[in-house]
């Protein structure tokens, strides 16, 4: 009988994709962290790691033909609303068979083909880029929403203010999403914020809210179907505040010496991937064997991929005047 609530509401297949696409994002970042460190990948890179519940939860929650704007750490959105692993790590490595053709690499990570507008490396960029599809949304009636995935830094620029009053004055069908894991790059969210929760800055544009665990995957799945059902009804946005955390440091050349090793255990001990395995075990959904066969399985699909990626070609010199907009 299973005794979980949440998990009672959903289909055991659902359930185990999800654990798999969790563990898809880690093992993509710790591949990105080795390439880095390899030297094989050139540039910097904003890992994932820890915040994987987020972006699958968010992602389990709208349909295919909705989008997502991304932030400089999009590599778990891009492959929560389902990037091709193939294609997704081929564009971190700059090869010609990745998603963006090898010319966005990891900050400017998108895949129109499954409603991914984009990463990018402005901090806060996401907000424009959702506000204006969401009109386009609206005015052209797709009964589409828009999620729009920013961090605790983001939260504190102008045009975050500007575009949900925009959102929130014109109705527009955007979910924000606010990925709280504490820092903005090494300020501590308590010293840049003058309020605790970053979620309360929704009353000011008479928006409804709720703050959720964002290590929890179905506590973030069900907010956002509560705010995707409001945006499709044509009830404007919702603010959805996810208390998370990054385990690696902003960047790469990043050493963390700012958090303490107590504050990074209390959170790795609530751990997203684990814990939602042994949740499954214990309400009956997959065996022991069966979670250790999952997590083998997206580790070997990791592998793949970055076999593929380094196999495939770089874009060809002619090809650096393709695709421009101008």
């Amino acid at each position: 009988m299973i005794k979980d609530a949440l998990v009672a509401k959903e289909k055991k297949e659902d359930l185990i994709f999800w654990l798999k696409q969790m563990h898809h994002i880690r093992y993509f970042e710790e591949m990105v962290m080795q390439l880095l460190a390899e030297n094989y990948v050139k540039g910097g890179s904003h890992c994932y790691a820890g915040q994987e519940a987020v972006a699958v939860g968010a992602c389990a929650a709208i349909r295919k033909d909705d989008y997502i704007t991304s932030t400089h750490r999009g590599h778990g959105h891009g492959i929560a609303k389902g990037g091709k692993l193939n294609e997704l790590m081929a564009e971190i490595c700059g090869k010609a068979a990745g998603c963006c053709k090898g010319k966005g690499g990891s900050l400017h990570l998108a895949d129109l083909s499954t409603g991914n507008l984009g990463a990018n490396g402005i901090v806060g960029g996401s907000f424009g880029i959702a506000a204006g599809a969401a009109l386009t949304c609206k005015m052209k009636k797709l009964d589409r929403v828009v999620l729009c995935f920013y961090g605790d830094g983001a939260a504190n620029q102008g045009i975050a203010h500007e575009s949900m009053n925009m959102a929130a004055t014109w109705k527009l069908p955007v979910i924000y999403i606010c990925e709280n894991n504490l820092y903005g790059m090494s300020v501590s969210v308590n010293r840049a914020a003058s309020v605790e929760d970053l979620a309360v800055r929704a009353l000011a544009y008479d928006m409804p809210y709720k703050i959720v665990d964002g290590m929890d995957v179905l506590a973030v799945k069900e907010a956002v179907e509560q705010a995707a059902e409001r945006a499709r009804k044509g009830e404007g946005p919702m603010l959805i505040e996810c208390k998370t955390y990054r385990y690696y440091g902003h960047s790469r050349s990043d050493a963390r010496v700012y958090r303490t090793k107590e504050e990074e255990k209390y959170w790795k001990d609530r751990d997203p991937i684990p814990n939602f395995a042994k949740r499954l075990i214990e309400n009956g959904i997959i065996t022991e064997d069966e979670a250790k066969e999952i997590d083998a399985q997206a580790k070997k699909d990791i592998e793949d991929a970055t076999k593929f990626a380094k196999d495939a070609p770089y874009p060809e010199p002619e090809a650096l005047f393709e695709d421009l907009y101008a």
